[in-house]
């Protein structure tokens, strides 16, 4: 942390007067949503009001759970006249990463995934980092500001949701950063947004997935057909990876015009991520990593390749393409 960090503080802060108005801009997750707090938190001495606004629509439990419990207050962009504020700050992401970002000259850019050139009077990206929120925490105690309990809590989730609970990507400031927060967090709020998992409104989908599974080999298939939300093919493979004896979970649906397949495993054997991108990469975007990946195939692609119309049939397919090489 040290001087680079009280540095890059100063620069930061005097980038902003008592008369501006800030814009923090994001796609919404609990990374993003949590640094977005600590930047408005850092700057509220410095300007004369702050919003948060989200690009992508905010449907996932967990993240509707961390808005009503850590009480934030955030606004689709659309609903946000950009002419009212007099400067801009995107977190956690980067201008061309959404087409909701492109409109926008920001003064701030703080990410921590890979640096794709962005251009602004700050930026601070540093891919080796786990989650943003590490970086806005070392902010924070750069700044001598004990964090609120929705604030820690906020930044705590945070690290944790991008980390995975520190089984993927992560570097000894996040592991600081949570031991930090930690003192200041309130972990049984944190709990009850990490397993507030599933509405009502996807029941139906569970529903159809117990009825439609198909096991082979220690693997679960299931096709949900259409769907209102691609998370609720993510939900249902977690769902199935707790079941004792399966080590694959393969669930798709459509959604858009594309159809997604998102694959759970143990992560001992096949590499998930590398295995889909072989698969699937050339039909559209595919790939993540060993135990989680996702791919998304748009419809129009799958022409003479499958007949997509009956869910069925699509169904088989995939089982089919997966069978064939794991």
């Amino acid at each position: 942390m040290g001087t680079s960090t009280a540095e890059k503080l100063r620069r930061l802060v005097g980038l902003f007067s008592r008369e501006d108005r800030l814009l923090i801009v994001i796609n919404a997750d609990p990374d993003a949503m949590a640094s977005a707090m600590a930047l408005k938190r850092l700057l509220w001495r410095q300007v004369s009001a702050t919003r948060i606004a989200h690009v992508n629509a905010i449907r996932r439990p967990d993240n509707l759970a961390m808005i009503r419990l850590l009480k934030l207050d955030l606004l689709p962009i659309h609903k946000v006249d950009p002419g009212e504020f007099t400067r801009f700050a995107i977190l956690d992401s980067q201008p061309c990463h959404h087409d909701g970002f492109e409109a926008i000259n920001f003064d701030v850019v703080i990410d921590h995934h890979p640096a794709t050139g962005a251009k602004a009077p700050f930026v601070d990206i540093r891919p080796e980092y786990g989650a943003t929120s590490t970086i806005m925490c070392q902010y924070l105690r750069a700044a001598r500001i004990k964090p609120s309990v929705r604030l820690a809590t906020g930044l705590f989730y945070g690290i944790k949701t991008d980390t995975s609970n520190f089984e993927q990507k992560a570097v000894t400031e996040d592991v600081n950063a949570f031991q930090f927060l930690f003192r200041y967090a309130n972990v049984h709020m944190a709990r009850r947004i990490e397993q507030a998992e599933i509405t009502l409104d996807s029941l139906k989908y569970y529903r159809k997935a117990l009825e439609g599974m198909r096991v082979r080999k220690q693997r679960i298939y299931v096709h949900l057909g259409p769907v209102t939300n691609p998370d609720i093919c993510v939900s249902i493979a977690d769902f199935f990876m707790k079941i004792h004896d399966i080590s694959w979970a393969v669930v798709s649906g459509t959604y858009r015009g594309q159809v997604i397949i998102i694959v759970r495993n143990d992560g001992i054997r096949k590499d998930a991520g590398k295995l889909l991108g072989e698969i699937f990469g050339e039909l559209g975007s595919a790939g993540g990593h060993k135990g989680m990946a996702r791919a998304e195939i748009p419809l129009r692609n799958l022409k003479g390749v499958v007949q997509y119309e009956d869910g069925r049939v699509l169904s088989r397919w995939i089982m089919k393409c997966l069978d064939e090489r794991t």
